[in-house]
C-alpha cells in the first residue's frame, strides 16, 4: 500500500480552497457582496437551507440503512421517525424557495414537466443514462 503524505496533501487542499472557505471575514465580505448584488434573494437563509437539508436527509437516511442493512424493524415508530425527519427536509425546502423568492408549487410544477419530458410514457434505463441536451 503506499504511504500518502496526508501534510502535503493538506497544503494541497488549502492551496485550493477558496477565500471565503478559508477566512471568516471573506467569507462576510462575499455574504455582504451576494446580499448586495442580488437583493432580492436572502442569502443567510439560502445557506441555511443548503446545509440544513443534507443534515435532515442524512437523519432520514440513517433509518432506512439501520432497516435494510442491520436488521432494524420497520414499526410505527421508525415510520414515524422518518416521518417527522421528512418533515424536516421540507422545513429547509421551504426555506430555500423562501430564499430565492420562488413559489413552491412552481418548483413542484418544473419537476413534474423535467421528469415528463424526460420519461414519457414511464421511466427507462435508457432515458435516465442518456439525457438529451441541457436536461439538467
Amino acid at each position: 500500500m503506499k504511504n500518502i503524505d496526508l501534510q502535503n496533501y493538506q497544503r494541497f487542499v488549502t492551496g485550493v480552497t477558496s477565500e471565503p472557505s478559508m477566512n471568516t471575514n471573506a467569507l462576510i465580505d462575499r455574504l455582504q457582496e451576494l446580499s448586495e448584488q442580488h437583493p432580492n434573494i436572502n442569502v443567510s437563509l439560502l445557506l441555511t437551507s443548503a446545509i440544513g437539508m443534507p443534515a435532515e436527509i442524512g437523519e432520514f437516511s440513517e433509518l432506512p440503512k439501520k432497516i435494510v442493512f442491520q436488521g432494524k424493524p420497520i414499526t410505527e415508530e421508525t415510520i414515524f421517525h422518518m416521518k417527522r425527519e421528512l418533515g424536516d427536509v421540507i422545513f429547509y425546502w421551504m426555506n430555500a424557495c423562501t430564499a430565492l423568492g420562488i413559489d413552491p408549487q412552481e418548483v413542484i410544477d418544473e419537476n413534474v414537466n423535467k421528469l415528463s419530458a424526460r420519461y414519457p410514457g414511464g421511466f427507462t434505463v435508457e432515458r435516465s443514462e442518456n439525457r438529451a441536451e441541457g436536461d439538467i
